[in-house]
């Protein structure tokens, strides 16, 4: 069984006890998360669409870990005129295990 979900304006692919990387949510590390915005889900023998999203189904799955990504470095720079500006930036995410996927 799969299904693909919604979350933070991206989609996945889940099945139990997967492990995905999300875009940060507020959540603890060991609290459960309910992920309502489902648009496919399939079984064996079954496979549910939705228009959008499928009704009366959701995706459980408990935080794993909160961190922040590898850095990325933003270097702006114009010739012969001495600017030059360096940033970096560590984007946050989420790290959850699923657990169900079902009402």
């Amino acid at each position: 069984m799969y299904a693909v979900v919604e979350i933070g304006g991206k989609q996945y692919k889940v099945a139990p006890k997967d492990t995905i990387y999300v875009p940060s949510l507020k959540e603890k590390v060991g609290s459960k998360v309910k992920f309502s915005k489902v648009l496919l889900v399939a079984g064996e023998k079954s496979l549910s669409i939705g228009r959008p999203l499928v009704a009366d189904v959701a995706v459980e799955a408990t935080v794993v870990e909160n961190g922040k990504g590898e850095k990325v470095i933003v270097f702006k720079k114009k010739r012969r005129k001495g600017y030059r500006r360096l940033r970096g930036h560590r984007q946050g995410y989420t790290k959850v295990e699923i657990t169900n996927i079902g009402k």
